[in-house]
């Protein structure tokens, strides 16, 4: 969402050699949150809401991996956009830490999510081919569960042009 500061949830992947991550089929399941740290982005999101302001990690998922960090700023950011397949995961840590959140669901037909999701990680060199075919055909079917999963938590289906104007109402 334009104008308004990011915390990268992929940024939150643990080290593809940290002991004990969940695996499928000989590799790292990225898709389980256990492979995650789920604590860190919770802790991150709210030093940003209440200090304007975080140190995160910088995540190369090309070599699974932390290879750095980077300064997140909010400053007087009237809201923190916080993306990705965890941020179901993240909503209620989020409340139980006292943050305001506006759980957004993006409805968009699952084959453009795929076929999106493909193109920037093809892009960007994040995995081999097969492995992110095989990941995203996973995500897509995955993606009608997810959905009902969201909606009986209290997220709020929408387009992308609605949510954008939701999320700009809270910029006035």
């Amino acid at each position: 969402m334009a104008g308004l500061p990011e915390l990268r949830l992929d940024d939150f992947y643990r080290d593809h050699d940290e002991p004990g991550l969940p695996r499928v089929c000989g590799m790292v399941d990225w898709d389980d949150v256990a492979s995650w740290n789920l604590p860190a982005a919770v802790e991150a999101l709210e030093e940003l809401a209440t200090t304007g302001h975080t140190v995160a990690p910088c995540y190369d998922i090309s070599r699974s991996r932390a290879v750095g960090t980077h300064v997140v700023t909010a400053a007087d950011a009237p809201a923190i956009v916080a993306e990705g397949i965890f941020a179901l995961d993240l909503f209620d840590p989020c409340l139980e830490a006292g943050m305001e959140v506006l759980p957004i669901w993006l409805d968009r037909p699952r084959c453009f999510n795929f076929a999106r999701r493909l193109v920037r990680d093809l892009r960007q060199h994040r995995k081999s081919p097969p492995v992110l075919i095989r990941r995203g055909l996973a995500l897509c079917q995955a993606e009608p569960a997810m959905r009902s999963r969201a909606i009986v938590m209290g997220f709020q289906p929408m387009s992308m042009r609605r949510a954008s104007a939701t999320v700009a109402a809270l910029m006035n």
